[in-house]
């Protein structure tokens, strides 16, 4: 993992503690446009470093996926697909370490029951980057994550419920995956001619029906929480971040530029399909919110059952006769 951009200690120093102010500052922002969270305490965020940050995903990684029963393997494959996927999980980490501005992890912190974490070094350049002021994109990164905090301490039943599906996704098994997998070959080979190599599509095909079934709830539940997110950081508006027009524009092109092997890291990570998210969620979440109020959005969040399904976010109309009648 490379270091982080060279500054000096006071800058350093100033920095923490902005961001620090900025996540408490945030928070009691976005309780005001979703009306989620108020009554809960104001908690404070950590401010790490990329190595703190690769830590922590690893250890997150671990707690999501330590009720997962996967299947049986002999001792010989289970030591060789071991070490491929720790080299695997540590160029993931290595890559988006470099990247990652801020993440909320439900599972993190000392009891295991979330954690707020702001990569100094990486907000640093990104702000850099885009030439925009940093007492206004810290604040406007910390909403974004500030919102997806609220979601799982203000909606008692998310965190339980996402963990229960990654687990049933990692647990299923199919005693004949490989043939499965063989048969549909073709259709993947043409879907990757087709979609330019789009990971998630590649990693659909392979699924079986019982798989398939439980990723599209994940994936549905992972663009309502991103979508949901962009949206309040953007709805914030002139009056918290003054330049968010111009971060939103310059950051959505950061998003989707960088070099020819940048692009293709990204696309084989699945960051490609992880940005597609960000804009499906947000217009779903912006045409709930304009037809029926936030109060009428807000009831993604009262059951398992009322959330969108991927159909629904991308035809919010069905969800609102489904929802709200």
């Amino acid at each position: 993992m490379q270091p982080g951009p060279v500054t000096t200690l006071d800058d350093a120093a100033g920095l923490v503690a902005q961001l620090r102010a900025d996540a408490t500052v945030a928070e009691g922002h976005v309780r005001d446009i979703t009306g989620l969270g108020h009554g809960l305490p104001l908690l404070p965020a950590d401010v790490v470093d990329r190595p703190g940050w690769a830590a922590a995903a690893v250890t997150s990684m671990a707690a999501l996926t330590s009720e997962a029963q996967l299947p049986a393997v002999s001792r010989v494959a289970r030591a060789v697909t071991a070490r491929t996927a720790g080299l695997q999980v540590g160029g993931v980490v290595a890559y988006l370490g470099g990247r990652v501005l801020g993440q909320y992890d439900p599972f993190g912190g000392p009891s295991g029951d979330g954690r707020l974490l702001l990569v100094a070094p990486n907000v640093h350049a990104a702000q850099h980057a885009l030439d925009v002021p940093s007492t206004d994109f810290g604040l406007w990164v910390c909403l974004h994550e500030a919102t997806h905090r609220l979601q799982f301490t203000a909606v008692p039943w998310l965190r339980g419920y996402f963990a229960e599906e990654v687990g049933r996704f990692l647990s299923i098994t199919q005693g004949t995956e490989r043939s499965a997998v063989l048969d549909r070959l073709p259709e993947v080979l043409r879907s990757v001619r087709a979609t330019g190599g789009d990971s998630l599509a590649i990693v659909e095909l392979l699924q079986g029906p019982e798989q398939r079934a439980v990723l599209d709830r994940l994936l549905a539940l992972t663009t309502l929480l991103e979508g949901h997110a962009d949206h309040v950081m953007d709805a914030a508006g002139p009056q918290v971040v003054p330049s968010v027009a111009t971060i939103r524009r310059r950051f959505t092109a950061r998003r989707r530029g960088g070099g020819l092997v940048d692009r293709v890291l990204r696309a084989l990570l699945g960051v490609e399909a992880k940005v597609r998210q960000y804009a499906v969620g947000s217009a779903f979440t912006g045409h709930v919110v304009l037809a029926a109020g936030m109060d009428g959005f807000n009831r993604v969040w009262e059951s398992p059952e009322t959330l969108p399904t991927r159909s629904e976010l991308s035809d919010p109309g069905a969800w609102l006769r489904r929802v709200l009648g």
